[in-house]
């Protein structure tokens, strides 16, 4: 049976725009786009795991808003359980620390980049949606 790994993404908008960041080489899916986020540690709930992950990864702060989505996508290594929240940047600038780069996209140019396999269904629900 495949491993289940509990992971929180955050869709970080600003002035309309939405954080994209890319992942690194190092990394299983290395140059696939994603939402910025983490492996949800044990005794975290996912709101917490998402404040510390951005902290960590992009140094900046961010105000979590709601829910946006939940993903589950079985890859090679495991099954992944994707909580997707809607968020604002409060603090700080994304600063790149793990990822290779990094883009402010209008939510209808998302699918101009080539996304994880789990965080599609957010991007095809975010390129329906118009922020204001």
């Amino acid at each position: 049976m495949k491993k289940l790994i509990n992971v929180v993404g955050a869709v970080i908008m600003k002035d309309g725009k939405i954080l994209c960041a890319q992942r690194g080489n190092t990394k299983v899916l290395s140059s696939f786009w994603e939402f910025p986020g983490g492996k949800i540690e044990e005794g975290e709930s996912p709101q917490q795991a998402l404040h510390r992950e951005i902290i960590e990864e992009m140094e900046c702060e961010i105000e979590i808003e709601k829910l946006l989505d939940e993903t589950v996508y079985e890859y090679d290594f495991g099954i992944v359980n994707l909580k997707t929240f809607k968020c604002k940047l409060t603090e700080g600038k994304p600063t790149l620390t793990e990822h290779t780069a990094m883009k402010w996209l209008f939510p209808h140019e998302l699918n101009t980049l080539q996304w994880a396999p789990a965080d599609i269904p957010t991007v095809e629900k975010l390129m329906g949606i118009v922020y204001k």
